[in-house]
């Protein structure tokens, strides 16, 4: 597996889950991952996995939502291999909450992270892509941007941005030959998700409402990432792909 051989991918949230299931197939497909992740043990961890599998990957401590931190992140990068390749806006957040109950504090919070994150790092990582070869941006948005599931409205409103600014940005970039692209997942058992399926009866609803009749694991989402990620996908930009087991399809 050699399709993302010689690029320079970073990946934020790469610490667990989805992120982290991604930054391990990059390296697999021959990418130097920068790993980042709010909690530098988990990000160091999946640094020591890709390397004892023969990849290469630089843990880094990023809290997303601080600017400085994303300043440091491409400073860094800009130091180590004098531009990026790749650009996987994973990291996130959801809190539930019925939105007659949201504190300002935590819609700030979701704003902050699964918004501005990728708005300011898309930015600011421009330099750095326009200098890659064949850039490619790969934002993770969610099932949710396109349906509504009580108590989750404030973070839908997140995610359905991302989906938003996703085009945008495809439209704004495409002068400079860069794609962006959004992968939008069903129901990935994760630590996030974890604790809204903690309820047997919730999963098991949402499971019914798979058409697949299972619900998703971090890996699914791997070959989604690769693709466009990768030079296969060189005539896509501004698309999204559910990777849900068909739950957008059905009623």
């Amino acid at each position: 597996m050699t399709r993302l051989s010689g690029k320079i991918a970073i990946v934020t949230g790469a610490g667990i889950g989805i992120g982290q299931a991604i930054a391990k197939r990059f390296a697999a497909e021959g990418a130097h991952v920068w790993v980042t992740d709010i909690n530098g043990e988990t990000a160091e961890e999946t640094v020591r996995d890709i390397k004892a599998n023969g990849g290469a990957a630089t843990a880094m401590v990023v809290d997303v939502s601080k600017g400085q931190d994303l300043t440091a992140l491409v400073r860094n990068v800009e130091v180590a291999h004098a531009r990026a390749d790749i650009l996987v806006n994973n990291a996130g957040i959801l809190v539930r909450s019925e939105l007659r109950q949201l504190s300002d504090a935590d819609w700030d919070k979701l704003r902050e992270v699964n918004v501005d994150a990728i708005l300011r790092l898309s930015r600011d990582a421009l330099p750095l892509l326009r200098k890659g070869q064949n850039p490619s941006i790969i934002n993770i948005s969610s099932i949710m941007a396109h349906r509504g599931l009580r108590p989750l409205a404030a973070y839908t409103a997140t995610k359905g941005a991302v989906t938003a600014l996703t085009k945008g940005l495809a439209v704004e970039y495409a002068p400079f030959s860069i794609r962006v692209n959004s992968i939008a997942p069903g129901y990935i058992e994760t630590a996030i998700t974890n604790r809204l399926l903690k309820l047997p009866p919730i999963k098991q609803a949402l499971i019914d409402k798979t058409p697949m009749g299972r619900l998703g694991q971090p890996e699914d989402l791997v070959g989604a990432a690769v693709f466009f990620a990768s030079d296969d996908s060189l005539y896509c930009t501004g698309a999204e792909l559910f990777v849900d087991g068909g739950m957008a399809a059905g009623l």
